[in-house]
């Protein structure tokens, strides 16, 4: 019995199993293809989480969360991270420069109505352009339109202001290579064509001595560092109030504080070094290095040839000897020699010491000396072109001048006392003093005109009181002056129209004149 429910039970356990499995792949994404191989399910999207998209945090104080002033947003556009000048900025590696003669496109066919009337680019004017200007500009030929410039705005930042090879062309740089290669070449086909036909040997001989420069500066080095034997100066005397050493320049400051024997020791130390055949040897070895420098035709090298150079220094010494005696000798012929010095008031002078009592007063003069005049800097009693005085001995008219002949021109000939009266005659016409003086011929016409009757002529004494009076105007207006008298009588007459007594007064002497 309870093998037969058991068989009745189990399709309908199967029967469930199958409906289950059924709704499974009905309800599983890839039930639409059942051939497809099986793959991983796909991730969840993740929320943003950047910076940018956080929320604002309140706690964040507001001279943090604020953006400064002087921080500009570049871009333009509203930014979400209210904390993106907080965050540390990316700099850019590059810097920028202007692209020169870089064309915006194509140029353009035809003439454009507000392009430059020289080349026809719409990025300048014609006052800007920098192409050569046409007899007739693109306007009018609207032939040969140049393209249009590009035009950028650099921003440069802090650092690239201050870069002095920004924007540099390298390619620049060439033109001076290329020049320095050139003369590279003349040098060595002169150099070459100064050989000769010398052989192999003599070029390596020239490598050598190009290789093993032994210069002056050699010498220098090597006389400045101290040798391992020397005792050290500064272990000579270890008193401290003894020789101040200085230990830079490996020398004694002052050749000793104090006079001991340690600062006699270091003012002594080297004689052997600086005397007999050392000092030759130092004064030879300088001598070929000289010859090496000047690029002489005989380059001298001490030790491959220590017999030539002896001789070729010997040689110039016993030349420049030479032409210091000839020189001496010159000048003793053309001036004279003097063998013994006979002159008995010069050698009493040259005696300086003695025990005369002189008192010196606070600005260091003796007491009771002559008084000497100081000397001008200027040549003092020198008479040029027949002068008889000196320039400087007259003065007029605030001009100085020579007191022989009054003239005011200091490289001028003397004229003596004609150039007096000359120069009294020119200033009598300048100022007009000779108006002041009748003529001899027109004072005898006058008295030649005043025995003959001429009716109605004027009275003579009254026409030589005019004559007087235009005489005195002429001559006040050529000196441009105006006394007293001549005021008070402008003052008198001169009419006053803002005065009302005036013209009442006036009005009333044309009443009674009527």
């Amino acid at each position: 019995m309870a093998l037969a429910l058991h068989s009745r039970r189990r399709p309908k356990a199967s029967t469930t199993t199958f409906i289950s499995q059924h709704i499974s792949q009905h309800n599983s994404p890839r039930s639409t293809q059942p051939t497809s191989p099986k793959m991983p399910p796909s991730q969840p999207k993740k929320p943003d989480v950047s910076a940018a998209a956080k929320e604002r945090n309140e706690y964040i104080p507001s001279f943090i969360s604020k953006k400064p002033f002087y921080a500009v947003d570049e871009t333009g556009e509203d930014q979400t991270d209210y904390l993106e000048h907080q965050r540390l900025q990316k700099q850019e590696q590059d810097s920028k420069w202007y692209d020169r003669g870089k064309k915006a496109g194509p140029a353009a066919t035809k003439f454009r109505k507000g392009a430059c009337e020289n080349c026809g680019a719409m990025t300048h004017k014609k006052k800007d352009c920098l192409s050569r200007p046409r007899k007739a500009g693109a306007k009018f030929t609207g032939k040969n339109i140049e393209a249009d410039e590009v035009i950028q705005d650099v921003q440069l930042g802090f650092d690239a202001k201050r870069d002095r090879w920004n924007g540099y062309d390298a390619t620049q740089f060439e033109e001076v290579i290329e020049e320095y290669n050139a003369m590279e070449e003349i040098r060595k086909k002169a150099k070459e064509a100064e050989k000769g036909d010398k052989s192999d040997d003599d070029d390596e001989g020239d490598k050598y001595d190009a290789e093993t420069d032994m210069g002056r500066k050699q010498a220098t080095s090597t006389r400045n560092l101290r040798l391992r034997e020397d005792t050290a100066k500064y272990l000579l005397n270890l008193d401290l109030d003894s020789a101040k050493y200085d230990p830079k320049t490996r020398s004694m400051v002052d050749s000793g504080a104090t006079a001991d024997n340690a600062a006699q020791l270091v003012a002594e130390e080297g004689f052997q070094k600086a005397s007999g055949d050392a000092a030759e040897f130092e004064r030879a070895q300088r001598y070929a290095w000289e010859t090496q420098e000047r690029g002489d035709k005989n380059k001298l090298h001490l030790q491959a040839n220590p017999t030539s150079g002896e001789v070729m220094r010997k040689k110039q010494l016993k030349e420049a000897e030479e032409m210091a005696a000839a020189r001496k000798k010159a000048l003793a012929e053309k001036y004279g020699t003097q063998e013994k010095f006979s002159d008995d008031t010069l050698r009493k002078k040259a005696i300086t010491e003695n025990e005369r009592y002189v008192e010196y007063d606070e600005r260091g003069n003796i007491k009771g000396a002559p008084k000497v005049k100081a000397k001008s800097k200027y040549p003092e009693d020198i008479l040029l072109n027949n002068h008889t005085s000196v320039w400087g001995s007259w003065w007029s008219d605030f001009k100085w001048g020579f007191a022989c002949c009054h003239s005011t021109i200091k490289n001028s000939y003397c004229t003596g006392e004609a150039g007096k009266e000359a120069f009294e005659l020119a200033d009598r016409m300048r100022t007009g003093a000779a108006l002041e003086e009748v003529p001899k011929e027109i004072a005898w016409k006058e008295e030649g005109a005043l025995e003959k009757h001429v009716p109605n002529a004027p009275d003579p004494a009254e026409k030589a009181k005019n004559d007087a009076a235009s005489r005195k105007r002429a001559l006040d207006e050529m000196t441009g002056s105006v006394n007293e008298d001549e005021m008070e009588e402008y003052r008198r007459k001169r009419t006053m129209a803002a005065d009302p007594m005036a013209a009442y007064l006036s009005k009333g002497n044309k009443s009674e004149a009527v």
